[in-house]
């Protein structure tokens, strides 16, 4: 099955998409329109709700810019995991994946907070691994200086494997909690992580029991050649960053062949290229819809986005002129702006021209139609093996999600590419995965 999951952003996909006279007029920390999202993604059997995270607010230096926000300027969020413990209470089925950084966080935190999401779930969660590319970042947690890309990737690497072993601290049957003989755990089944690397020493073991789904879900968003390394060694579903099609299909090729060196199968890892949505009941009011919202973006907000897509500052070029390319890697640079750069080259295109491009998708991939042209094209890039499924990009919140789940969704399950209820109670379960094995089954006398 098409895995689908989206944004639990209040202010929508779209870099205009907060000012359309449909959007949400209050986001600021509004818990109420969190729940609303979730309920209507879980009422079209969305497989997961997913919240970006950082840890800096953004283009404080840039007063108007500041002033007139983007949505990943992030001057007011909700800290992911305390977010979706919350959503969890108001949902069934639905997953979680929360975003937390190996950079500025410790193994012991991230799988604590997981762990404990996952039970608060019923078997619900999932963490978006990221080494945080926000240079700014690093100034609040004690760092003059941005950690550098093959020490952070390092320090990712060691991350994920020290927050399993976390994870596999208890045996499913550690907690007897026998009345009769008073004894409330067994001392046997549980186990000393006693990790001592290059980045962490961690003694444990976690103060959390071994969850529903064994382990949470892994995500991951990088995709230089360190992100696909690390993905096809440990992830479970990965942002793509292709720019169209040919791109993905090479991507998925690209990283779903590493995977056999790691000893695991191509289908043990879900990629999930963004996709913006712009649906509506004819092409017309698609059309209609892409235009309101193209009209709501200044010229000044787009190139200061485009610049963080591409890593670096496109301000005072001629925005007629061609797209400047980079000089050398930005320590804030990433895949997808480098995917970006590169469709400049190939296409011609003018500064204007590329955020022109990019930011209708924020960066990644878009549809506009009716209902059948957007099923179309999910279609196509599913069988062709450029995706396992999308993250979805709703450009003016509620109306986007509303549109899609009423329009999309059951052209999609006409087409038997989405199931017509939940398959399981668990993330794993709905997204076609494995449930990690109890590593002390095998020893159970």
């Amino acid at each position: 099955m098409m895995n689908l999951m989206t944004g639990l952003l209040g202010l929508g996909g779209h870099l205009g998409g907060w000012r359309h006279k449909d959007a949400w007029s209050d986001n600021v920390m509004n818990l109420d329109h969190a729940i609303e999202t979730a309920r209507t993604a879980e009422r079209g059997l969305f497989d997961l709700l997913f919240l970006a995270d950082g840890n800096a607010v953004r283009q404080m230096d840039k007063p108007a810019l500041f002033a007139a926000n983007s949505p990943s300027d992030r001057p007011a969020v909700f800290e992911p995991v305390t977010l979706f413990a919350a959503l969890s209470q108001h949902t069934k089925h639905i997953g979680f994946v929360a975003t937390a950084t190996t950079t500025y966080e410790e193994p012991f935190t991230i799988a604590r907070k997981f762990a404990s999401l996952d039970h608060l779930s019923g078997g619900r969660a999932g963490w978006n691994l990221v080494t945080t590319q926000y240079v700014e970042d690093a100034k609040n947690f004690g760092r003059d200086e941005h950690m550098g890309r093959i020490d952070r990737y390092e320090r990712a690497w060691e991350s994920l494997d020290v927050v399993r072993a976390l994870w596999d601290s208890w045996a499913t049957d550690a907690f007897l909690q026998d009345k009769s003989t008073g004894q409330y755990l067994d001392p046997a089944r549980v186990r000393l992580t006693n990790h001592r690397g290059t980045h962490f020493a961690v003694k444990g073991p976690l103060n959390v029991a071994r969850t529903p789904q064994g382990q949470p879900v892994i995500f991951m968003a990088g995709q230089s050649e360190a992100g696909k390394e690390l993905a096809a060694y440990g992830g479970e579903a990965l942002f793509g960053t292709a720019s169209d099609k040919a791109e993905a299909q090479k991507e998925y090729a690209d990283i779903k062949g590493r995977m056999a060196k790691y000893g695991r199968p191509p289908d043990a890892l879900r990629i999930m290229p963004a996709l913006s949505v712009f649906v509506g009941r004819t092409a017309a009011e698609a059309d209609a819809l892409f235009e309101e919202l193209q009209s709501l973006i200044s010229p000044a907000l787009a190139v200061s986005y485009l610049s963080k897509v591409v890593g670096f500052d496109v301000t005072g070029a001629p925005l007629d002129g061609p797209m400047p390319q980079a000089s050398g890697e930005s320590l804030g640079g990433t895949a997808i702006g480098r995917s970006v750069l590169d469709m400049a080259v190939r296409e011609g295109l003018s500064v204007r021209g590329t955020y022109e491009r990019v930011l209708p998708a924020m960066g990644g991939n878009a549809v506009k139609g009716d209902p059948v042209q957007v099923a179309d094209m999910m279609e196509d890039w599913y069988t062709s093996k450029a995706c396992d499924g999308f993250m979805l990009s709703m450009p003016v919140q509620p109306r986007s999600l509303s549109d899609f789940v009423e329009l999309v969704v059951p052209e999609l399950q006409r087409r038997g590419l989405r199931p017509p209820e939940y398959r399981g109670t668990a993330l794993r379960d709905n997204m076609g995965l494995a449930h990690p094995v109890d590593p002390f089954l095998s020893n159970k006398p």
